[in-house]
């Protein structure tokens, strides 16, 4: 280590204030952080890329400083898919200095990754007061069984009005319209619960109308229009 002159000649004074860091609330004890191996919790985040063409939204389940588990959730941009496939490969295994360090393709996954690291490190968790925090696998709980992301889209213009598209049930196939022409209900079908009946042999048709639903006053409706053509 290199000292300057200046500080060469200076005479010594203690340093007497010494307390280390604030504790920060980790998995429901007090932790006085110094390493990264001291940190532990399980948080979500988002991130955007400069255009702001797209988002990443991304949850990490993180214990004794390394990565145990990564969700990676991305809308509104096509590339950014690809990016996610390999940000879940990188992230799991890597501290968060490393994850924080390490290029993850895409710029808004790279800034929802700098957004957790802030959470995680200054005890912003979600489960900063659950005991032992949550197991890992705890990210699929918020895909629920069709392990799906929760995904809404809505379109509308002045000239033609909203248009329901997909909601966290489904993709919408029907929207339900009063006498004023104004919604009351829609009607979709949840792709998730179709593909898996699907999978376990059901045929497509039946499978289809099994997972059809419906949600609002559809029955009171004047007429239901198809958001995509009509």
């Amino acid at each position: 280590m290199i000292y300057s002159h200046e500080v060469t000649k200076m005479c010594p004074v203690a340093q007497g204030a010494n307390h280390g860091p604030a504790p920060i609330p980790e998995e429901a004890k007090w932790v006085q952080a110094k390493e990264i191996k001291d940190i532990s919790g399980f948080t979500h985040g988002v991130g955007w890329c400069a255009p702001q063409q797209g988002t990443c939204k991304l949850s990490l389940n993180v214990k004794d400083g390394v990565i145990q588990e990564a969700l990676v959730e991305t809308i509104g941009c096509s590339g950014m898919t690809h990016s996610a496939a390999m940000a879940c490969e990188i992230l799991p295994g890597k501290t968060i200095l490393e994850a924080l360090n390490t290029d993850l393709v895409c710029d808004a996954i790279n800034t929802a990754m700098r957004e957790l690291f802030l959470q995680i490190v200054y005890g912003r968790t979600q489960s900063a007061f659950s005991e032992d925090g949550l197991p890992i696998g705890a990210g699929l709980e918020d895909l629920g069984k069709g392990l799906r992301s929760q995904v809404g889209t809505m379109y509308g213009t002045l000239a033609k009005g909203p248009r329901y598209l997909e909601m966290a049930e489904g993709y919408v196939t029907g929207i339900a319209l009063d006498e004023n022409n104004e919604i009351i209900g829609y009607q979709y079908v949840s792709l998730g619960k179709m593909m898996d009946l699907i999978k376990k042999g059901e045929d497509p048709n039946t499978a289809y109308e099994k997972s059809k639903g419906q949600y609002g006053r559809v029955e009171d409706a004047v007429k239901i229009i198809d958001p995509r053509c009509e």
